[in-house]
């Protein structure tokens, strides 16, 4: 449960949102589309350097709607045509702790470009209690290879975790995937398979796009797309029965607005809280 909690929030806005959260390689494209593929321009991306989005995490079961983690996303680009850097930062609240024993940190930088946008290089400073680990995903695409690297900061002579593996032309992690989505030609009816890399092992995470519908929001009310990532069950991101919904807005802006997950934890609900700089 501690592993797909942090995983969800992680997740957060797709997580992929997520994504979030993502095996098998299915050829060439890292999603398929009913739809030609966009193009790469940057007109065609719906994000700038500085914008920020911050979000609350809630979960129910007994008790109803229990804030318990917070999500800041931060966009950075050193200059106009580079890769983009994003700052992920993941923080659980006290009453995480208090429920489930349970409390976490994570920041993630996710460095993402290219004239297919693609992951290049993810790191990560993860805190789970009194466990700390940091860990460096590189992308190589000439050698189609993940590497990733994870050490122990409070044992620096523990040898190293690595893992390798496959990757197609355009794989993402958690966060470059939400990014992703945001710049994708969404309609009701398409649907999209992702290919996502998460701590040096890869998956296929099909997204359908069921629906459009009002949400009320700190934007005000808005059109949005409904989205449902499939990323629960047995080889999928989070190896348990469940079912997650996102929204992200039906604008210029496409900002995920909420997130939603049913499964035997209860009900986690992930919302915007702030949008800042965004287009």
């Amino acid at each position: 449960m501690k592993i797909y909690l942090k995983k969800f929030f992680l997740a957060g806005a797709f997580t992929v949102f997520s994504v979030f959260a993502v095996y098998a390689q299915n050829g060439a494209s890292a999603y398929t589309s009913r739809q030609p593929a966009p193009a790469a321009s940057l007109a065609a991306v719906p994000f700038a350097p500085g914008e920020t989005l911050t979000y609350e995490g809630k979960i129910s079961k007994i008790i109803r709607g229990i804030a318990v983690a917070d999500l800041t996303f931060t966009v950075s680009q050193p200059s106009p045509g580079s890769d983009f850097t994003v700052k992920a930062d993941a923080r659980s609240k006290g009453t995480l702790l208090k429920l489930f024993r349970f409390s976490f940190q994570q920041e993630i930088e996710s460095t993402f470009g290219g004239a297919t946008p693609r992951v290049k290089l993810t790191k990560k400073h993860d805190v789970q209690k009194e466990r700390v680990r940091d860990s460096e995903a590189i992308f190589d695409y000439r050698e189609r290879r993940v590497t990733y690297t994870e050490t122990d900061p409070k044992e620096p002579m523990r040898p190293p975790r690595r893992i390798a593996s496959e990757i197609v032309p355009e794989t993402h992690d958690l966060i470059s995937a939400i990014y992703r989505l945001r710049m994708l030609p969404l309609a009701v009816g398409s649907t999209f398979t992702f290919t996502v890399s998460d701590s040096g092992l890869v998956y296929r995470v099909p997204v359908r796009v069921t629906a459009r519908e009002i949400q009320k929001t700190v934007l005000g009310k808005v059109w949005c797309f409904r989205i449902e990532p499939d990323v629960f069950g047995p080889g999928r991101l989070i190896e348990r029965e469940g079912s997650m919904v996102m929204w992200i807005t039906d604008d210029n802006r496409r900002i995920p607005v909420r997130s939603q997950v049913h499964s035997d934890v209860g009900k986690i609900e992930i919302k915007l809280k702030s949008a800042k700089n965004s287009l």
